[in-house]
């Protein structure tokens, strides 16, 4: 089997806003072959820088787009080919978007062998931990307290027993936010567990006092609350206070959270794999983080197609408790696949089909095809 075409399709809402919400936009990596076979997968970056990094054309030997390191070669060779765009985009990659368009592309060349050989993607990673994921609503924190119980209760509702509520307001003032936290977890009640995540906005003795406050509130966890390079900072932070800390978003590559695991003792690694270098490398980084006794629970704001990754992931590991679950009301989030993912008692199946176990609604992205 051989790769004969990689494709980048931008998607994007006719107006969007300056809100920490990914859905407004997208980058789809379709990998084609000559026996027929199509894998899909996702990409968290600017759309537009991704699409160059696939398209752009060998500038010399350290210097490659990425569709021509990747055409040619077979599906079945997903680590040689990892390496191959690793080494083929030295010089102005090592990270961020490469990294970030890398992740689409092993998305889809583990969807193509999975539907090659018949079995689900976590089938073919290693495991078979569970046969569904707890799901968290993941949505931006409103403003008030009041539309804070509003927003719990509905998720309540509907079935989650975990809500994550971050960035909005959040970050700008500690005692409003201790405010707005308590709210969310007095709405949630004992057995619904609440996550908080900051956007990177606080400085260390902010962090402090608001993970302090959440020990007492009984909340799940504190997310992003400094900056990613804060390595210092989130080591004094883990270190000050039982409540689990929550990172890592922002990495790409193995090496990047394996300093992250070392230098900073957080509670909870986060890699994205429409950031992090894909499935190929989250596994790897999973295994760190394991191997650290620490919880790896995915990153997750795009659309099903990251859901879908994320869930044979998790599926396939030992230490990942949780399944992050946007529910934004973006089309296209909520249409790009045919089938979406269904929220039952609070779990969403491990999908069972070939590959990722996903198919495109492609009247959806040509609706929002730039």
């Amino acid at each position: 089997m051989k790769i004969t075409k990689v494709s980048a399709i931008v998607l994007k809402l006719s107006a969007i806003s300056t809100a920490s919400d990914g859905t407004q936009d997208d980058l789809v990596i379709i990998v084609e072959t000559d026996e027929g076979i199509t894998g899909y997968g996702e990409v968290d970056t600017a759309p537009f820088v991704g699409k160059a990094v696939l398209e752009a054309y060998m500038s010399h030997g350290h210097c490659y787009g990425l569709n021509e390191v990747v055409v040619g070669m077979d599906p079945f060779d997903y680590e040689q080919i990892w390496n191959e765009m690793f080494s083929k985009t030295y010089y102005y990659g090592r990270g961020g978007p490469v990294l970030h368009v890398m992740s689409g592309i092993d998305m889809a060349l583990w969807d193509i062998m999975g539907k090659a050989t018949g079995k689900p993607v976590h089938k073919l990673l290693g495991g078979s931990y569970v046969d569904k994921a707890r799901a968290y609503a993941s949505a931006l924190m409103p403003e008030t307290p009041d539309e804070v119980k509003r927003m719990v209760d509905s998720y309540v509702g509907l079935g989650y027993t975990a809500v994550k509520l971050g960035w909005g307001p959040l970050g700008f003032n500690a005692k409003s936010d201790v405010e707005l936290i308590k709210a969310a977890k007095k709405a949630a009640g004992d057995n619904v567990e609440i996550m908080i995540d900051i956007g990177k906005r606080y400085q260390l003795k902010e962090a402090m006092y608001v993970a302090k406050a959440m020990e007492q509130i009984g909340a799940y966890w504190l997310e992003e609350p400094l900056p990613a390079e804060d390595f210092a900072g989130y080591k004094t932070l883990a270190a000050s206070t039982t409540m689990r800390i929550a990172t890592g978003e922002e990495e790409s590559g193995r090496r990047a959270f394996r300093r992250l695991i070392d230098e900073t003792n957080v509670d909870v690694i986060q890699p994205d794999m429409a950031r992090c270098g894909g499935l190929t490398e989250a596994k790897k980084i999973a295994t760190l983080a394991q191997d650290a006794n620490k919880l790896c629970i995915p990153h997750a704001f795009k659309t099903g197609i990251l859901v879908a990754a994320s869930i044979h992931l998790i599926a396939a590991i030992p230490n990942a408790p949780f399944l992050e679950f946007s529910v934004t009301e973006s089309p296209i989030r909520k249409g790009i696949l045919m089938e979406p993912f269904v929220l039952r008692d609070g779990y969403v199946d491990v999908p069972q089909k070939p590959g990722l176990g996903i198919e495109l609604n492609m009247e959806v992205i040509n609706k929002y095809r730039v």
